[in-house]
């Protein structure tokens, strides 16, 4: 089985509404963590205070969140335009999350965390926002990126997530780099019916819309979005015990590519 059929998660009919498990303890226990859409209908009610380091980050919609004795209404209209709001829960503190808009999705993220650390929900204010890649490789790996929790914010969290938008047939994630600590992307285009393509270790993986990939420890997962089509990437890392991820590791024979005075054909 190649890598694309054994990493790679498809949803062609998009997400019903509930509570979607899309990477499970169960199926994926190397992951060390869980991944699932949750997609919730106006008026409709949502509660979860499980014994778990918790994210919950709106891709769109408007809605209410209740937790630790605030109430809260937070929207978003565009993942590709608009910042992200998200949650950060410890284990055990109760969420609820009220629809108001027609429908409203979030992606949650959960792991194993016996540390206390306080709630915490991320704006504008607190996201860390570049562009990456600018000035580079011709711009050709130019792209925006949103770190909402690393280990420089929130030492005592498990998981570092944020969010890329690459720019239409652009790069991300190069000159090729790898880690020690394991891996979940997830995708959307713009339009719709766009693809990218991300080399995982020595193998290819197409990428559409709604798509998952789980990326195993040290494989190098550069990767493109095809010309005309935005590609947006929600990423989340699990840290190792005594390994947290403090940055990647780059493939040396690539890393020519970004240097400022590199001449690349054909104006070479």
């Amino acid at each position: 089985m190649g890598l694309e059929a054994k990493n790679k998660i498809k949803n062609r009919e998009g997400f019903k509404p509930g509570y979607t498990e899309i990477v499970s303890k169960q199926a994926n226990p190397e992951m060390l963590m869980t991944f699932g859409v949750l997609k919730i209908l106006k008026g409709e009610s949502f509660s979860n205070d499980e014994s778990l380091e918790r994210i919950f980050l709106l891709l769109h919609g408007t809605v209410e969140l209740s937790w630790d004795g605030n109430s809260i209404k937070i929207e978003r209209g565009t993942l590709f335009d608009d910042d992200p709001r998200t949650l950060h829960l410890p284990k055990s503190v109760k969420v609820d999350i009220k629809c108001l808009s027609d429908e409203a999705e979030f992606s949650v993220h959960k792991t194993e965390n016996d540390k206390v650390f306080p709630s915490k929900l991320y704006g504008s204010e607190e996201l860390v926002k570049e562009v990456r890649g600018k000035g580079t490789m011709n711009e050709t790996g130019t792209r925006l990126v949103r770190t909402i929790i690393d280990y420089s914010i929130n030492s005592d969290a498990n998981l570092m997530i944020g969010e890329d938008v690459q720019y239409p047939g652009r790069w991300a994630g190069f000159p090729s780099h790898s880690h020690n600590q394991p891996e979940i992307y997830f995708y959307r285009f713009l339009p719709e019916n766009g693809f990218g393509l991300l080399k995982l270790g020595d193998e290819g993986v197409c990428l559409e819309q709604d798509d998952t990939c789980i990326i195993p420890m040290n494989l190098v997962h550069p990767q493109v979005a095809a010309p005309g089509y935005a590609m947006y990437f929600l990423w989340v890392i699990r840290h190792l015990d005594g390994n947290p991820y403090l940055g990647p590791d780059f493939e040396e024979q690539h890393l020519w590519a970004e240097k400022p005075d590199a001449k690349i054909w054909p104006d070479k």
